[in-house]
């Protein structure tokens, strides 16, 4: 009886020890989860931040841009040596606008690299005006008018936006047709073309 009841406390020890250890353990596990959750929650916070920053960021490109006019349908070599003074001459008569005082650009370029001599890409022409005024009349005539039609060619002429706003407006082109339809049925807007 004495061996049973002096190996029932060995083991008795044996397995407060082992219990010990084990809280020791979890104390340590609890701590460690406590960090993770303190780590989780300001990469939470930093992950808003980052999202409100890139938005903020994406909104001054787009304010960078709006200057910008994207001219879509002109063919490579169309505009000769001098792009600016072809468009001062162009644009005009495209839109059926007169500007005055005539039209004048920071800069003017084709977008993209050249490859070749390739008559039939179609890189587009970026413009920054000088003046918010007259990228406004050029955009409002090309919201009215839709494409226009030059030598038979199609020549459009969109808002510059960032990537991000580009792809934002695009997944709504899908929409268009049936807001178009409810705009015609109920009556809200005189159909246009858009």
């Amino acid at each position: 009886m004495d061996n049973a009841m002096a190996s029932l406390t060995a083991e008795t020890k044996s397995m407060c020890l082992d219990i010990a250890g084990f809280q020791l353990q979890v104390l340590g596990l609890e701590q460690r989860v406590s960090t993770v959750e303190t780590h989780i929650t300001s990469f939470t916070v930093r992950d808003q931040e980052l999202l409100y920053l890139r938005s903020k960021l994406i909104d001054l490109e787009d304010r960078s841009r709006r200057d910008n006019v994207r001219l879509l349908g002109f063919p490579e070599t169309i505009e000769g040596a001098n792009i600016h003074s072809y468009l001062q001459e162009t644009l005009p008569k495209l839109t059926g606008l007169t500007f005055n005082p005539p039209l004048e650009f920071q800069r003017v370029h084709r977008l993209g690299p050249k490859i070749g001599e390739d008559a039939n890409r179609l890189r587009p022409i970026i413009e920054c005006l000088l003046r918010h005024v007259q990228t406004r009349q050029l955009l409002q005539a090309a919201r009215s008018h839709g494409t226009f039609l030059m030598d038979g060619l199609e020549i459009r002429l969109t808002a510059d936006f960032s990537k991000e706003t580009s792809e934002r407006r695009r997944a709504f082109l899908a929409l268009r047709p049936r807001l178009r339809q409810m705009e015609v049925k109920y009556g809200l807007f005189e159909p246009a073309r858009m």
